[in-house]
Formats: structure tokens, sequence, C-alpha cells
């Protein structure tokens, strides 16, 4: 494929097969997304991968923040037992779990100019992993602002900011192309 091709063809992945993408391909996959524009060459960019039995304990802090946050009940009724449990099994099926973090910055235009280029290594990183035949669904999910969540994974709240977490894997299944509005709908040419 052709940059132009996977930027077209690239799709979220919402469902994955039963198989772990080996470190080798990740790294490469990682790499390829620090490529992505970064003011100062700061790259900014941490990732922390949950996988294999790493993800229980993410899983677990996860269903915590959703209890606190009130998406989840945790009333021992039956229903919300066996929501809890569904969506425990849903995510440790996911085969890794990626946390893309950086540093805060005081100064607000230092903030934005490291979120900006964490994003585009974001994107780089599923543009490189969809060569590659790994897919991958950017989420950006309540608890990412939980600050117990944060302490419950290792991070501190007050110094960094989750920008995403990735959901990585072999697709089980490629939504179709929903297509795109035509871009002169959101252009404007300014010439005087």
């Amino acid at each position: 494929m052709n940059i132009l091709n996977t930027i077209r063809e690239r799709r979220s992945i919402h469902t994955f097969k039963d198989q772990e993408v080996n470190t080798e391909l990740l790294e490469e996959i990682f790499t390829y997304g620090s490529y992505a524009p970064t003011h100062y060459m700061t790259e900014p960019w941490k990732i922390k991968i949950y996988q294999e039995g790493g993800k229980t304990a993410f899983v677990d802090a996860i269903l915590a923040s959703y209890q606190r946050i009130g998406m989840l009940k945790m009333d021992g009724s039956p229903k919300s037992v066996k929501m809890n449990d569904s969506m425990k099994k849903f995510l440790l099926e996911i085969p890794h779990h990626a946390v893309i973090y950086f540093e805060k910055k005081e100064d607000l235009i230092r903030y934005e100019e490291e979120y900006a280029s964490v994003c585009a290594f974001i994107q780089n990183v599923q543009l490189a992993g969809w060569e590659h035949g790994v897919g991958m669904l950017w989420t950006i999910t309540p608890y990412m602002h939980d600050p117990q969540f944060l302490k419950d994974i290792g991070l501190n709240n007050e110094k960094v900011k989750i920008a995403a977490v990735m959901q990585l894997g072999y697709p089980d299944r490629v939504p179709k192309d929903k297509g795109r509005s035509p871009i002169q709908d959101k252009l404007e040419i300014i010439t005087d």
C-alpha cells in the first residue's frame, strides 16, 4: 500500500482476533509513530502497553473508575453483576491496551503544542499499524479524567495527561467505508 491508500482505507477496529501482536512489531509501529511533528523536538509521547496478565489490573482499574463515576453500578443486583462481568470479559479479550500520555506543561501554548504532537503521533501509529495489518481503536473515555484511575495505573494526575487509550490487535472484522463530507463544505479559500 502507499500512504494515500493507507490514509483512506484505515478503519477504527472494534473487534479483534484472539491473537497478540509480537513485541518487535509493536515497537516498530510505535517507532513509526515517533516521526510525528514535535515542537522543539520534545517527543512528548509516553506509552504504557497492557497485555497478557498485565491487562487484569488495568481492566480492574477501568471498572473501578466506571463504578466511581456512576457508569457501572455495584449494588450486587444480578443485572449489575452481569454488566460488570460482561464489560470485564470484553476488555480482557482485547489483545493490547496502550495508554498514550504526556507531561503537562503550565504554559498553555506549550501544553497545546505537546498535545498536538501526541495526537499526530497517535495517528502515525494507527497508519503504521494498518500497514502491518494491525487495527486500533483510539478511545477518549471518561476514566481518563479520573484522578484515581491514573493513580491506580501508576500515573500522577497533576503531572500527566492521558491523550488516548488505544485498543490494538489484528482485526476480526473491518467496518465498511462510511465516506466523508466533500472537503469543499469545510474549506474556505481567501484570496483578498
